[in-house]
Order: C-alpha cells, then sequence, then structure tokens
C-alpha cells in the first residue's frame, strides 16, 4: 500500500493575496489556465480546468540537508483547498504523463530511481518499497523535471 501526499493548501493561501507585481519580486506568477492538460496543481494533483487560475512558482520539495537538496517550478491552483491524501491510485495528472520516480532513504540520500509511463508507476512504487532502506519516493513530471508528489508506505 501507498499514499500520495499532496501539498498542503494552508502553506500558499498567501499568495493568492499578492498583486502580480508582489508575486514577481518573488519569482513567482499568476496563470490563467489556456490549456488542458498543461497545468498540473499540486495540492489536488489534479490538471486545472481552462480558465482557473493558477500560481507557478518555485518550490523546496526535498529540504534534506544532502546533495540531493531540491527546488524546482510547481503550480498550484489559486483558491485550492485541503484535499485528501490518495491511497493506493494514481491520480490521471500523473498517469497520463511519464514520471520520473525517486527513492530516498531516511537521510534523504537517493538510492533508487527509474522512469516509467505513468500507467506503469505502480508496479515501481512496489519495487521500490520492497526494499526496506526505501523511506520515501519522489514523483517529478518526467518532461519538464518538476515535482508531481511524494509517495510513503501507507
Amino acid at each position: 500500500m501507498f499514499c500520495i501526499q499532496r501539498l498542503d493548501a494552508s502553506e500558499f493561501t498567501w499568495l493568492s493575496r499578492l498583486s502580480d507585481e508582489e508575486l514577481s519580486v518573488i519569482g513567482a506568477r499568476r496563470c490563467v489556465v489556456d490549456a488542458q492538460p498543461g497545468f498540473p496543481d499540486r495540492i489536488e494533483i489534479r490538471d486545472l480546468e481552462i480558465g482557473e487560475n493558477a500560481i507557478l512558482l518555485n518550490y523546496e520539495h526535498q529540504p534534506a540537508v544532502t546533495p540531493y537538496r531540491s527546488r524546482h517550478a510547481i503550480f498550484i491552483k489559486e483558491g485550492a483547498e485541503r484535499a485528501a491524501n490518495i491511497i493506493d491510485k494514481i491520480p490521471e495528472a500523473i498517469r497520463i504523463r511519464m514520471i520520473s520516480l525517486r527513492a530516498f532513504n531516511v537521510a534523504g540520500e537517493i538510492i533508487d530511481a527509474d522512469l516509467a509511463e505513468g500507467t506503469d508507476l505502480q508496479p515501481l512504487i512496489e519495487r521500490f518499497f520492497a526494499n526496506p532502506d526505501v523511506s520515501y519516493l519522489h514523483a517529478h513530471y518526467a518532461k519538464r523535471g518538476c515535482y508531481a508528489a511524494r509517495i510513503v508506505r501507507a
């Protein structure tokens, strides 16, 4: 069993109060979704619908103090609500894309990694979690390298 963890909406609510100019100062920007799929939200883990607002920002998804510490661009839905984590299912936004899956140990070091179509991701998750040294996984959208979600044992 595995759990795909969504980002906590409360971590980002303050961004909606900023003007476009204020977002720009922190290296972020507001976007109106104009293509579907194309704007995968990390809170609800779904591709946003045309006309919805998203904020594109740089996010530290791997804060471990190791050479693997990492941050990258992500979209969040402006005004997203808290959503439940996903147990033993691959959400559509992940399933329709090529995924780079990275396995980390408790110290935050990568100990395994592989590529898979989202439709073929579940067996790879299970294979990685068969290794007791794997603490958690990170899924990245392979084409752009953007962080998609953290995956833990359920």
